[in-house]
């Protein structure tokens, strides 16, 4: 059996980090983060498999849920809350759930990941069912509510996905597609807020823009799709229909505003 090994607990690479000056703190971390992408690559055949199985349920009604504690439910939050302003989808597709609720987006909840039961309670709000998929975050791969949530989960026939900085850890071991993303120790040892956070954004912008690709919410390489609900958007998605359509600045946007979104008024006008 491999052993969990807790990578993201191990000592720094560097040490008298306030003896440094400002910029050997920045160029370290710099030099830090520049093996994340790298880390990230690594997974990516993990990644695809998690679009193209997601994508499957979405097309049929499906969802995609976000759990974790901490900076990885803030982070499953961010991407959940991108998804209708950019791609104008419903908020109720993709869904992030954090440990203590939306209080704990701004201020930590004592205790709130301990506890293996919430997730699932947190889930059942939201009706999931055996046609949605979940994401486990959690960069130690230990966090009792994601674990537990998974586990619930699983029992119910629910597709279990876990993204992961401890290769062999007990979420990695859980789910059904673990995404074990191997930064190495933090520039500052134990805080994964940073590279493992940041493996984690760059996962989850993976699987939620590639899933909108596959379902069709983008067209070419625009956001054909996106919420016209400011002033650079609407100028943003005037441009597109120029682009598209050989219209004026004006034609354009009257056609926006007409039909409400780039998609329909290309739909309509070509």
């Amino acid at each position: 059996m491999e052993k969990h090994i807790k990578i993201t607990e191990e000592p720094s690479n560097y040490d008298g980090l306030e003896g440094m000056d400002t910029l050997e703190i920045v160029a370290n971390i710099n030099n830090e983060d520049k093996k994340v992408a790298e880390a990230v690559k690594q997974v990516l055949p993990q990644v695809v498999t998690v679009v193209d199985e997601t994508a499957k349920r979405f097309e049929k009604g499906g969802r995609l849920f976000y759990i974790g504690a901490g900076t990885s439910g803030r982070l499953g939050i961010l991407d959940a809350s991108e998804i209708p302003p950019t791609f104008g989808m419903p908020h109720d597709r993709v869904i992030g759930l954090i440990a203590g609720g939306d209080e704990a987006i701004r201020k930590a909840v004592e205790n709130a990941e301990d506890d293996t039961k919430q997730a699932w309670k947190d889930l059942q709000e939201h009706n999931i069912n055996d046609n949605d998929v979940l994401v486990g975050i959690a960069a130690s791969g230990t966090t009792p509510y994601v674990l537990g949530g998974i586990e619930d989960a699983k029992s119910n026939g629910i597709l279990t996905v876990g993204i992961t900085n401890n290769p062999g850890s007990p979420l990695a071991k859980s789910t059904d597609i673990p995404i074990e993303v191997n930064v190495g120790p933090e520039f500052l040892t134990g805080s994964t807020r940073m590279k493992s956070g940041t493996s984690q954004k760059m996962v989850l912008n993976m699987i939620s823009t590639a899933l909108m690709i596959r379902v069709g919410r983008v067209k070419g390489n625009k956001m054909v799709n996106m919420q016209l609900s400011n002033t650079k958007l609407v100028d943003r998605g005037t441009r597109y229909i120029m682009e598209e359509l050989d219209l004026s600045y004006e034609e354009a946007e009257k056609a926006l505003k007409k039909y409400g979104s780039v998609k329909l008024a290309v739909d309509a006008l070509k």
